[in-house]
């Protein structure tokens, strides 16, 4: 899972995102009323059978776009793309985009972000190692296939769209950083001149728009087990010790009229590690809370900010049946938690 699958829809009610139970299929669950009852699962984009791979991006105006992989003839792939404009609604059917090699079988998880007008740019490895991207063009339709560059990357791709609704794009190899950015609306992303000469764990990339200037790249290392932030035009900084081995998930909201980013990663202990600080002053430092029972390493976890602005935290742990878990930020200062409940 590339992205928020947890995602606050342009009418305010949460919209919860996952795998069928047999994996060739995404479903979505969607609460009747802002911090009501949820939904049944439905099925997402019509009744193609896909693989057990999702990338999420949310656009300006609240709705979803949605990229997956599915099989087409024997060992080979190509990628499709949906829209879920109303939560409660349908989404619309599954469309090919095809493949950044043009045929083969899948090179990579994909990654999507949406800029300021609404257009999916989507990012995906190619067999090179490098990464390949297609986007909505500003009348319908896609643009052709970009080969970004890039070299030897791994693992997952982070793509954020900032303020300005220009987008960047995050890859890890075995011995760097890269970074692309759009310089106008439309515009093809350009790698930075120097990649950044670290070790990061390739999946633990996670970006997030912090500023009108800035999108924030929060990823971990083995080296040190340390959680570190990176701006891309200063040297990254170690935020605090990693809870666990696991990938971050991130949101940026109000606590107590401060804007602060809110951290969340399963711990060693199985359990869901929270930490908090004022967004972009890492110097403030950040320390980890524990919460809720232990999970087990397949679990998924999400942020979002609900219809009140409220921080919700979910955990989703796959099986049949899946069971997904949720707690809100109390009416009282800090970062304190509701008990976490189980969504029926």
């Amino acid at each position: 899972m590339n992205g928020d699958w947890l995602i606050r829809a342009r009418d305010g009610r949460l919209c919860a995102y996952a795998y069928t139970p047999d994996g060739d299929a995404v479903c979505c669950r969607t609460e009747r009323a802002p911090d009501h009852a949820w939904s049944e699962p439905r099925t997402v984009g019509g009744d193609q059978r896909l693989h057990t791979v999702l990338a999420l991006a949310q656009a300006p105006g609240g709705y979803t776009h949605l990229v997956s992989w599915r099989p087409t003839v024997p060992g080979e792939s190509g990628l499709v793309h949906s829209t879920h404009f109303q939560a409660h609604l349908a989404a619309l059917d599954w469309t090919s985009i095809g493949h950044p090699n043009k045929t083969g079988d899948r090179t990579g998880p994909p990654a999507v972000a949406v800029d300021a007008q609404g257009r999916a740019h989507v990012f995906v490895r190619n067999r090179g190692g490098g990464v390949n991207m297609r986007a909505q063009q500003e009348k319908g339709g896609w643009g052709p296939w970009r080969d970004l560059k890039g070299r030897r990357l791994l693992g997952e791709l982070a793509a954020v769209a900032g303020e300005s609704g220009l987008i960047t794009l995050y890859a890890a190899s075995d011995d760097c950083l890269f970074r692309w950015r759009q310089q106008e609306p439309g515009g093809i992303p350009r790698e930075d001149d120097k990649p950044l000469r670290v070790v990061a764990r390739p999946d633990s990339l996670r970006a997030l728009a912090t500023s009108a200037e800035h999108t924030t790249l929060f990823y971990t290392d083995d080296e040190t087990g340390g959680l570190w932030a990176w701006r891309g035009d200063e040297a990254p900084v170690r935020l605090m010790d990693a809870a666990g081995p696991g990938p971050v998930t991130v949101v940026r909201c109000s606590l107590d009229g401060v804007d602060c980013t809110v951290l969340a990663q399963r711990a060693h202990s199985g359990r869901v590690a929270f930490a908090a600080y004022p967004t972009e002053l890492e110097s403030a430092g950040a320390w980890w809370t524990e919460s809720g029972p232990a999970l087990p390493p397949d679990a998924r976890i999400a942020l979002a900010t609900d219809a009140d602005g409220r921080v919700v935290a979910a955990t989703y742990v796959p099986g049949n049946p899946p069971r997904m878990h949720l707690t809100r930020r109390k009416n009282e200062p800090g970062l304190a938690l509701e008990a976490w409940h189980e969504v029926p």
